[in-house]
């Protein structure tokens, strides 16, 4: 099968794009041929397709002279439907699997993809279908879902939910907007991939048609067959050094509990007010990955996910039970779902350092055979959730079932 993978960035920003190559690599290694379409930018990975790659600045990070140059392509970005249709005529792929495409390759092209009777699936990584910010929480970092269900996506720029700015939280509103009056992608889009049953049912909250055009499938990660030394004399956390990963609820439990080791490995906007702190048995360990990060991983006694906003489909979590390391994670979003209480990891209430503190209790009271078997029931869980074949054989069927469907 031929496949067009698209996805705004081609290295690896975020979790969405490591699922993004992973999938690819895992598409490839079974006999299919995969092209990616994504933004052009200096720390792309190399690809015999980067000629196709879309000209589009990461605004976040651009100049106002930049910002208002590219202004009206952040809603429709003509270079990405022409650039596109290119590729399109030369490759003639079977069906196209798009991860992330907003504010940046735009909806222009969902009106190619169908002028061409490419079928279409779109992995949902997060929340940008039905709420402007992406995370359902507003400027102060609270829960938010005031634009869920009424759709005024004005009041994303009156709470300033994107990053507490009224510009940036303006453009994402004004492009909800444009969106849902001109290219609604439920229209485009021929099957919807949740990697939370969580996330599927609050985008049915927002349109019944997503329960007729939705799938539920876990991400995945690759196993690692190597075996290092588990020291289990550290809690673990990895990932985005952020407000709404719950860090301050983990710093404040960390003081409670001065007899434990906490690492924490990622960066983030956070990091220096977090290492400010000077917790003594608090340990930043710096952005990892590949094998320093596996390493890391696989030594931990428990890897920590204290998330404050609605988690979809942590790779943290997969990641770590994969490698039979038990997970700690507040009890909101998806995370409940890959979290069995006392069984695979523990859960506790997000934002509550006291009931973290808790959960970190129990689990240094775990007796050896208690704790061994914590950790095969959560690489049991992960086997049967989170493999490589498990996702192979339910995406490639949702490939065949949309392809059919479209005929």
């Amino acid at each position: 099968m031929k496949i067009l993978e698209i996805d705004k960035y081609y290295y690896l920003k975020g979790g969405a794009e490591t699922v993004f190559f992973n999938t690819m690599q895992l598409l490839r290694d079974n006999g299919n041929e995969v092209i990616p379409f994504c933004l052009a930018n200096n720390k792309n990975r190399s690809s015999v397709y980067s000629n196709y790659f879309v000209n589009f600045p990461e605004l976040s990070e651009s100049s106002l002279c930049t910002r208002i140059k590219y202004l009206s392509s952040f809603f429709y970005n003509k270079e990405s439907a022409r650039k596109l249709e290119q590729l399109i005529v030369k490759e003639k792929p079977d069906i196209a699997h798009i991860h992330l495409l907003f504010n940046g390759i735009s909806v222009s092209i969902l009106p190619v993809l169908k002028k061409y009777r490419i079928p279409v699936v779109m992995t949902v990584h997060d929340y940008r279908l039905i709420c402007p910010a992406y995370t359902f929480t507003d400027g102060k970092q609270c829960l938010c879902e005031k634009c869920l269900t009424t759709k005024n996506y004005w009041q994303c720029a009156v709470n300033k939910c994107s990053n507490g700015s009224f510009v940036n939280s303006l453009l994402l509103a004004l492009e909800m907007y444009y969106r849902r009056w001109s290219y609604e992608p439920i229209n485009y889009i021929d099957k919807f991939i949740f990697v939370s049953n969580f996330s599927w049912q609050k985008h049915i909250q927002a349109s019944a048609d997503f329960q007729k055009k939705g799938v539920h499938l876990y991400n995945f990660t690759r196993e690692k067959h190597s075996a290092p030394k588990r020291t289990k004399d550290y809690f673990l956390y990895f990932g985005r050094i952020s407000a709404e990963k719950g860090l301050q609820t983990l710093m404040n439990a960390a003081k409670m509990m001065p007899s434990i080791l906490f690492k924490v490995a990622g960066t983030g906007p956070l990091l220096s007010y977090f290492e400010k702190q000077n917790i003594s048995n608090v340990s930043f360990v710096g952005f990892k990955q590949g094998k320093d990060l596996d390493d890391l991983i696989a030594g931990a006694k428990f890897v920590i996910v204290p998330s404050e906003w609605y988690e979809n489909n942590p790779l943290s979590i997969i990641e770590s039970m994969m490698a039979k390391t038990p997970v700690i994670g507040s009890c909101i979003g998806g995370i409940p779902e890959l979290i069995s209480h006392k069984v695979s990891g523990f859960l506790f209430e997000p934002k509550n350092c006291t009931a973290l503190k808790n959960v970190l209790s129990q689990a240094m009271e775990l007796n050896d055979q208690e704790y061994e078997q914590m950790c095969q029931n959560a690489y049991k869980f992960a086997q049967n959730n989170f493999s490589e074949k498990v996702y192979l054989d339910k995406l490639m069927s949702i490939y065949q079932e949309v392809i059919d469907n479209y005929n």
